[in-house]
Parts: structure tokens; C-alpha cells; sequence
């Protein structure tokens, strides 16, 4: 089992190229399919932009490759606010083979992707 964590300001959007690195980087290790590995990359910043949306201001990314790759993605810190995230989430439905949305007060504040 090999893991990649990561944190970074959402404002600091430029991070967002190093994220879909690493994330490929991961599915590389987990010897994933190219089209696998890009649908993963999508969903992983695509939930970036989603908890940016909600108001937080940095994110946590755990990346890992037990039982074929999956990643958390979780906000923090800032002023989070419900959005409405239906085309996003709908998206990253359609990428993964599961996806896990955890919400504080209805606040989409954790997603768990998995290939």
C-alpha cells in the first residue's frame, strides 16, 4: 500500500497542475489505465473546485492505492455555505466507480472517490 497526501490553499490555484501530477503519479503506481487514470485526475479537481465553491479555504488530499486507487478529498478551514453542485457531482458520478459525499450541515465537506 502506497500513499500521497497533500495540502494547499484553494486560492492558490496553480497547485491544481502539481495535484493532477500527483494524482496521475498514484494511478502509475497502481499500473491503471491511461482513460482511468485521466477520469480520476477530472474527479479529484473537480472536487477541489466543488469544496472552493462551498467557501473552504484550503483542502486536504489523501491519495492511495489499496484495493485499486481512491482519494479524499476534504476542505478546510474558511466560511462554508451550501452550493449547488449537482452538475459537478453528477460528473464525478459518471467517472468513478464509487464516489462517498459527507456534508456538515449540509455543507458538501469531504468526498472519497474510488476507481
Amino acid at each position: 500500500m502506497k500513499n500521497f497526501n497533500v495540502e494547499f490553499c484553494l486560492a492558490d490555484s496553480e497547485y491544481m497542475t502539481a495535484l493532477r501530477l500527483a494524482v496521475g503519479a498514484v494511478c502509475a503506481v497502481a499500473d491503471v489505465e491511461i482513460d482511468s487514470a485521466e477520469d480520476m485526475k477530472v474527479c479529484v479537481t473537480e472536487s477541489c473546485l466543488i469544496l472552493k465553491g462551498c467557501g473552504f479555504e484550503a483542502v486536504k488530499i489523501s491519495l492511495g492505492t489499496e484495493n485499486g486507487v481512491h482519494a479524499v478529498v476534504e476542505g478546510v478551514g474558511g466560511s462554508p455555505v451550501e452550493s449547488d453542485n449537482e452538475f459537478s457531482l453528477a460528473l464525478i458520478s459518471a467517472l468513478v466507480a464509487d464516489c462517498a459525499i459527507e456534508r456538515q450541515e449540509g455543507v458538501i465537506s469531504r468526498l472519497t472517490l474510488k476507481l
